[in-house]
């Protein structure tokens, strides 16, 4: 027995990937959802939202993924930066693939020419090409954010032929501001917070819901403490509750309490 059958869940509720079924409409998060897709819809050319680890960016692209490729309005890309090292040429050539352009160059000049001609195309047919970058503060050069005003500057009379939504750490203005005319021209910015300890009760009751218990599973004391040591943020709050569950198990415990929730959060080496 594990602990999902001791305390009758049917899915694991607590855990560090992202997940769609689990996704928590809190306040902050829905505003969030709201003015990217207004920057989507009206093609402002440069968004970004920025956050603390563990707050839910990722989970935040995923959601507007989904929500703009569920329209025939959009053609939309995504990626995800995972280190540091990429060349302007490599995003550019990224970029290009994402929208289906033959790319058997690696000439600057023909690759954005290419590009051109395809976000021509989609304007053509009533598309809006956005382009969403997940781990955006992995954008570190200034030859990168000069590529992206590049492109940037391809407009027309309506606005931008591309729109970019940059979800990054705070060090992400940084970096932005190697290049000061591409960062004069975000048009959005938004700031994820952590969750408020209300968001955080109904953020755990949520995931509870979802795993399929009927029934409360932590008192409010345990939850209290729960957004104390997790500060709000959604990726510890999962690592507090996954452990306590485990432990709550072990001990045969039918009801997770602010003690326990104290113990592990000292084995876990949140405690002051």
């Amino acid at each position: 027995m594990d602990y999902e059958n001791f305390y009758k869940l049917n899915l694991h509720p607590f855990s560090s990937s992202p997940d769609d079924r689990f996704y928590y409409d809190s306040p902050q998060h829905s505003k969030s959802i709201i003015k990217l897709t207004h920057a989507a819809e009206n093609m402002v050319g440069l968004a970004i939202l920025i956050g603390d680890i563990g707050t839910g960016k990722t989970t935040l692209s995923r959601i507007l993924l989904d929500n703009l490729t569920s329209s025939d309005e959009f053609e939309v890309a995504l990626l995800v930066i995972i280190h540091s090292e990429i060349t302007p040429i490599w995003l550019l050539k990224k970029i290009g693939n994402q929208f289906e352009v033959e790319l058997e160059t690696d000439g600057r000049v023909e690759i954005i020419s290419s590009i051109y001609q395809q976000l021509t195309k989609l304007k053509e047919e009533g598309r809006k090409a956005v382009v969403l970058i997940d781990e955006a503060n992995m954008l570190q050069n200034k030859e990168i954010m000069e590529e992206l005003r590049g492109l940037l500057n391809i407009q027309f009379e309506e606005g931008h032929l591309i729109t970019f939504i940059l979800f990054g750490l705070p060090e992400m203005e940084d970096y932005l501001k190697l290049d000061k005319p591409l960062y004069q021209r975000v048009s959005m910015r938004i700031v994820l917070g952590a969750l408020s300890p209300e968001s955080t009760k109904e953020y755990i009751d949520h995931r509870i819901s979802v795993a399929g218990r009927e029934n409360p599973l932590f008192t409010d004391e345990a939850m209290e403490v729960i957004h104390k040591y997790s500060k709000g943020k959604p990726r510890m709050i999962n690592t507090i509750c996954d452990n306590v569950l485990l432990e709550g198990y072990l001990l045969k415990k039918p009801l997770i309490d602010e003690h326990l929730v104290r113990e592990v959060v000292q084995d876990l080496g949140l405690s002051e």
